[in-house]
Order: C-alpha cells, then sequence, then structure tokens
C-alpha cells in the first residue's frame, strides 16, 4: 500500500499530469480572474513545451548523469556485484503469459554479465514485488542470467519495492559474506540516487552506470515536442523528487532520539 500511495502522488508531481492540473486551474479560473488564468496557461503550456522537447528533456537527464562516470578498464577492485531491478514486462505472451525482466532490467543485466566476465565477481540481484506481480523482479533477473546470458547468480533480495530498501535489504545480505564493497549496476540516470542510497547503508560504492542518454546527432527534430521527450522530462522529475525525498528520510533517520 505505501508503494502505491508513494507512486500515486508522484504521478500528480510528475509531467504531464502536473502540467495538465495547472491547465485545468487556469480554465476554472478564466471567468473570474482571466489575467491570472492566462498567465497560469501560458506557462503551464510553455512548461509542457518545454518538457516534451528532446533536447531539453534529454539535457535534464544528462545532468544527472554528469555525476555517474563509466568505469575504468580495468575497473577498480570490488567484492561483489549489485545489479537493481528496472520493471517488468507482465503477462508477456510469448513466455506462456509470465511476468519477465522488462526492457531497463535487460540492459542493466546486459552490462552485469559484461562485468561479471571481465571481474568474475558473484553477483546479487535486487527486487521485489512492487507491483504485487507473480514473481520479483529479482527471481526474473537471475532467470536471464543463468539461462541466457550464462552467468551465475550468488544471491537474490526479493523483499524490496524501492531503491532505499534494495540498499537495505542488500546490505543486510552482503554484510553476513563479509562484504561491504560492490560494484553497484544501473542506468547512469538513477546512478547519483542509488550510489547514495547504497553509501547511506553501509556500503562502499564503485559506481558501474549503463544506458548513458546519448543522440546521433542535433537537429531540428530536436526542438519539437515529443512523447518520448516527455517520458524523460518524467525521469528526470522522478529523480529529483526521489533525491529529495531521500535526503529528507535520511535527515530524519539520522535525529537524536
Amino acid at each position: 500500500m505505501s508503494w502505491f500511495i508513494t507512486n500515486l502522488i508522484t504521478v500528480f508531481l510528475l509531467p504531464p499530469l502536473s502540467l495538465f492540473v495547472l491547465l485545468a486551474v487556469g480554465i476554472a479560473l478564466l471567468p473570474r480572474h482571466p489575467k491570472q488564468a492566462r498567465r497560469l496557461l501560458i506557462g503551464s503550456l510553455a512548461v509542457l513545451w518545454l518538457c516534451a522537447t528532446p533536447y531539453v528533456s534529454e539535457g535534464a537527464l544528462q545532468w544527472l548523469e554528469a555525476r555517474a562516470t563509466p568505469l575504468s578498464n580495468p575497473p577498480p577492485d570490488a567484492q561483489a556485484i549489485v545489479i537493481l531491478g528496472g520493471g517488468s514486462y507482465f503477462h508477456a505472451p510469448e513466455y506462456a503469459n509470465q511476468d519477465i525482466a522488462g526492457t531497463g532490467t535487460l540492459l542493466r543485466l546486459r552490462y552485469g554479465a559484461k562485468l561479471y566476465r571481465e571481474t568474475h565477481r558473484p553477483i546479487l540481484v535486487t527486487g521485489g514485488k512492487p507491483m504485487g506481480n507473480s514473481v520479483s523482479e529479482s527471481h526474473q533477473m537471475r532467470d536471464i542470467l543463468e539461462q541466457d546470458f550464462r552467468v551465475p547468480v550468488s544471491w537474490t533480495e526479493d523483499s524490496s519495492d524501492n531503491t532505499f530498501e534494495n540498499a537495505r535489504y542488500t546490505f543486510d545480505i552482503l554484510q553476513k559474506a563479509g562484504i561491504t564493497k560492490i560494484y553497484l549496476i544501473t542506468q547512469a540516470w538513477h546512478l547519483p540516487r542509488a550510489a547514495e542510497a547504497f553509501r547511506r547503508a553501509g556500503f562502499q560504492v564503485v559506481e558501474a552506470p549503463t544506458v548513458f542518454t546519448t543522440r546521433y546527432q542535433i537537429d531540428m527534430l530536436a526542438f519539437l515536442p515529443t512523447a518520448a521527450g516527455l517520458g524523460c522530462s518524467s525521469l528526470f522529475v522522478h529523480e529529483a523528487i526521489g533525491i529529495i525525498w531521500y535526503q529528507i528520510k535520511s535527515f530524519i533517520v539520522e535525529l537524536p532520539s
């Protein structure tokens, strides 16, 4: 339930719904406060245009990614590889209606398999059932790594519903094995928040970002609104809210009782 409430609130804060709400308020104000309403409508439409423009939205993600540095070759040493779950492909018809790892998760797994072959460090996959799916994200990930990539998985953490819990529950598992220094794999735009959560949980983190926001070329299409551009803005705002929220949670936890 807490996952549902958190994400319901998030949906209202993220574009496009937050901007649609402002547009609706502007329309409602038109009869009685036309001047203020026009300002609100023009401002909301302008922000919606910018949020849907790939040049702006991709630039926002790249601003987050500026804090994530690709691993050097050879990579610095760590004791284990931790791969974060990134969503499921629910009821996949071509897989007998099973829940399997989604596109974002597959990209993380692919890089995890590459890093395993380079370092031969044991792997932990982390992700529970945040949407009530029948199979946890971590078990979906383990099956793909072992069956498709032929890479062994040493631990699965299947109780977490978010990045904050990924970090806490993973630390509970790995500290029993004497592991405190890890490679952390996730999308580059997600890594600043994820790395901070894992460091606060007690880990030394070697950041292993993947799927950076890149573009073949900048042309006129980069300045025209698209659904993909709006999706990038939604990711950026989600991460920004998450970073702020985790800082608040950490501050509350650290307050003396």
